[in-house]
């Protein structure tokens, strides 16, 4: 396994995205963009809704949104920084629908979100739980738009253990 670092990330409203760049500019990795295959729109994302396609996915712990695309040389990466936005207290399906696409068996894994509102909670066990072969590590929350410092020293906290 080589020493190549991948940020990959699903960004609804661009967020997410805004952390994954910072992250991917302090380690010198790659930036994988978790595209959805069917795009969302503004309506779909709607919380308030409980009939948006956001909230129906939510709400079925088996939902595998599909994605655009693929990471071409998964196995060529020894550390993932997984980003997302926070939905419903968890990480939207679409996440789940990476972690089963690859096998990330060895692979070492730091987990970052953000939220207008909400902590990581139990979204850390729920990651190990769906992805147990890879070495998951402590994650952050990046609450309320994060500034680029506060990532820049969770990234460099990472990389030193």
């Amino acid at each position: 396994m080589s020493d190549r670092i991948l940020t990959a990330c699903f960004s609804a409203t661009g967020v997410t995205l805004g952390v994954a760049r910072t992250i991917t500019a302090r380690i010198g990795g790659d930036l994988f963009q978790i595209l959805p295959a069917k795009p969302y729109t503004a309506a779909n994302l709607n919380w308030n809704n409980s009939a948006s396609r956001s909230s129906v996915e939510m709400k079925d712990p088996a939902s595998r949104p599909g994605i655009a695309d693929k990471v071409a040389n998964m196995g060529e990466y020894s550390a993932v920084f997984l980003g997302f936005p926070i939905w419903w207290y968890d990480a939207p399906r679409i996440i789940l629908t990476f972690l089963d696409s690859y096998d990330f068996a060895d692979k070492i894994m730091f987990p970052f979100a953000t939220s207008g509102s909400s902590g990581l909670g139990s979204i850390p066990q729920n990651l190990k739980k769906a992805c147990p072969a890879a070495d998951w590590r402590p994650g952050i929350c990046f609450a309320g738009g994060p500034r680029r410092e506060e990532a820049e020293a969770w990234v460099k906290m990472c990389l030193e253990k």
